[in-house]
């Protein structure tokens, strides 16, 4: 998940292991100095991570009481969802307040290209798959492409198969499973026009995601910092009724709070009131 720094500006990654797994007061020990040493925390984990994992994480949030702490999920096969953070890194980098840097990954993962080709979608279940295409998962020697994000889509492999791309200029990174074949470099990677492509190796998750560890996956997204840090700064901003912090979007990535459909005090008034009485 914590892919190599784009460039020398990119700040490095903090990898939370085996959070499940390690005792509590451990994990919990490790977020608390996290949000100790750096002050705000955001926590980018994968939808192919073990239910306990995401539990854990809603665990130590909890029980630091902190709104410091932003849990962000995005919707994402387990490559992108690497890319996605790495871009977070990238832009953490620069005069960004915590708030609106949380709140840059919703924004971003739209800007995101990420799907696999696959020698079968048999067991695929995230992305919708016909019958056809099922019945075809049985016959040796097909390969599916199949894009998750932005819009699922997924097409039998033959000379004229396509994947709908980005219509700006991208970078591609691919991953290669146990599937030989070079349809993504030398044939979908064209069709994107995309600037350069480099490979990595499978996220561990990868397999479980897809339904199969006979796949290449890819990911086009945007590489250059000035780029994504003028998307983000050309959106407008607010405060969080709730904790008053800097943000972009409808949601508080840090509080959760949702813009108040009635008048009602923010939690600083609230608490002003509390300390009179």
């Amino acid at each position: 998940m914590a892919l190599p720094p784009q460039d020398e500006r990119t700040l490095p990654a903090v990898v939370l292991r085996d959070v499940d797994r390690r005792p509590l007061e451990h994990t919990l020990a490790e977020m608390q100095a996290l949000v100790e040493h750096h002050g705000h925390v955001i926590v980018v984990c994968s939808p192919a991570a073990p239910t306990a994992v995401r539990r854990r994480l809603h665990t130590l949030r909890s029980l630091l009481e902190s709104d410091r702490i932003a849990l962000f999920r995005p919707e994402l096969p387990p490559l992108g969802t690497a890319v996605l953070a790495r871009q977070l890194r990238q832009l953490a980098s620069c005069d960004i307040s915590p708030g609106v840097l949380a709140s840059a990954g919703r924004l971003l993962v739209h800007y995101i290209h990420a799907g696999a080709l696959l020698n079968s979608v048999a067991r695929l279940d995230r992305v919708p798959v016909g019958l056809a295409s099922h019945a075809r998962s049985w016959m040796p020697g097909n390969q599916f492409g199949v894009l998750a994000h932005p819009e699922p889509q997924l097409v039998r492999i033959t000379p004229e198969a396509a994947l709908p791309g980005p219509e700006f200029g991208t970078c591609m990174l691919v991953a290669k499973g146990q599937l030989q074949s070079d349809w993504v470099t030398g044939t979908l990677a064209p069709s994107w026009k995309v600037r350069a492509v480099r490979e990595i190796p499978l996220p561990a998750e990868s397999p479980g995601w897809w339904g199969t560890g006979k796949l290449i996956e890819f990911c086009s997204y945007l590489p250059d910092l000035p780029v994504l840090y003028q998307l983000v700064a050309s959106v407008r901003r607010g405060n969080c009724h709730w904790c008053g912090i800097d943000v972009i979007g409808d949601r508080c990535v840090f509080c959760s709070a949702a813009p108040p459909d009635h008048d009602s005090p923010p939690r600083a008034q609230l608490e002003n009131r509390t300390a009179v009485g």
